[in-house]
C-alpha cells in the first residue's frame, strides 16, 4: 500500500462547539453556495436548466454572502488615492438607449454588429431591468451588466457559451491590473465562479472543447492585461464606428479574435 503520509504533513485536526459546518470561508460556510459550485461545476449541460440560468443564481446569491458595507469601503478607499476613478463614481453616467435606437447604425458598424445580434436572438438591450444604484457597489455592477455584450463585440468574444469566457477573462484580468487586490477580489467573485464552471465542464463533459477554452481564457487575459480600465469605457462613443476604429478610441488592445461556434455547439 503506498504510504501518502509525507503529502499529508502539516494537517492540523481541530475541533469547534458548533453542531454545523463552519469554516473560515464565507463563501465555504453558506449551503446554498456549495451546492451551486457542486452543481454548476459537475453538471453536463441539459436544455432542462439552460447554461445562462446559472450566472443569475450565481448573482442573486452572492448579494447575500458579500459584505457589501465592506466592498463600499474598499471603494470609498481606492476612490481617495484614485481621481479618475473618483470622478467615474461621482458622475454615475448610465447609458438610457434601447434596440430601436441602434436600427440606423451602417453595417459593419459596433451599433448595427450589437443590433443585429439582438434582433436575431430576440433579446433586449438589458440583460436584466434598470435600476436606481443605491451605492457604488450597485452602481459599479449596473454599469457592467451595460458593458458585457460589447465587450463581447471589441473584446473578440463570439455571442455563444464559450465565447462568454473571452468577456469573464478580459474582466478578471483587467480589474487586478487597475485596482488594488482586495476590492478586485470582491468585484471578482462572480467572475471567477461563473467563468470556472465553463472550464470544468469543458474538461470532465466536452473535452473536445477544453484546447478552443483555454485560447479564450488567454485570449480573454491578453485584451485584460494590456487595455485600459474596461469599466471606465463609454461604448455609447463607439457605436457608429467599427470595431477596430472603437478598440484604438478606447483603449482596447491585445484582441485576437477566433471563431468558438462550433466547439459551442457541442454543449448543446
Amino acid at each position: 500500500m503506498t504510504d501518502y503520509s509525507y503529502l499529508m504533513k502539516g494537517i492540523v485536526p481541530l475541533s469547534t462547539d458548533s453542531s454545523t459546518l463552519i469554516s473560515s470561508s464565507k463563501y465555504l460556510n453558506d449551503a446554498r453556495l456549495r451546492d451551486w459550485v457542486a452543481t454548476h461545476m459537475l453538471r453536463r449541460n441539459g436544455a432542462d436548466v439552460p447554461t445562462p440560468s446559472d450566472s443569475i443564481q450565481l448573482v442573486l446569491l452572492l448579494r447575500q454572502i458579500q459584505d457589501i458595507g465592506h466592498i463600499n469601503t474598499l471603494i470609498a478607499e481606492e476612490r481617495e488615492t484614485n481621481p479618475a476613478l473618483d470622478a467615474w463614481f461621482d458622475e454615475q453616467y448610465v447609458s438610457s438607449f434601447d434596440r430601436d435606437d441602434l436600427a440606423h447604425y451602417d453595417p459593419g458598424t459596433v451599433g448595427h454588429i450589437f443590433y443585429r445580434q439582438l434582433v436575431d436572438n430576440d433579446l433586449q438591450v438589458d440583460i436584466v431591468p434598470p435600476f436606481k444604484p443605491r451605492n457604488d457597489y450597485e452602481y459599479f455592477n449596473l454599469r457592467a451588466g451595460q458593458q458585457h455584450d460589447l465587450e463581447h463585440i471589441l473584446g473578440g468574444g463570439g455571442f455563444d457559451f464559450i465565447g462568454e469566457v473571452v468577456p469573464y477573462y478580459m474582466r478578471l484580468t483587467n480589474l487586478f491590473v487597475h485596482l488594488s487586490p482586495e476590492l478586485a477580489g470582491e468585484l471578482s467573485a462572480f467572475s471567477i465562479l461563473g467563468s470556472t464552471r465553463i472550464l470544468t465542464r469543458a474538461v470532465l463533459h466536452y473535452p473536445q472543447t477544453w484546447l478552443t477554452v483555454l485560447d479564450a481564457v488567454e485570449r480573454g487575459a491578453a485584451v485584460g492585461r494590456q487595455s485600459d480600465p474596461l469599466f471606465f469605457m463609454r461604448y455609447e462613443e463607439v457605436l457608429a464606428m467599427t470595431p477596430d476604429e472603437a478598440r484604438v478610441h478606447l483603449g482596447i488592445r491585445g484582441v485576437r479574435i477566433a471563431d468558438t461556434a462550433e466547439a459551442s455547439a457541442a454543449w448543446a
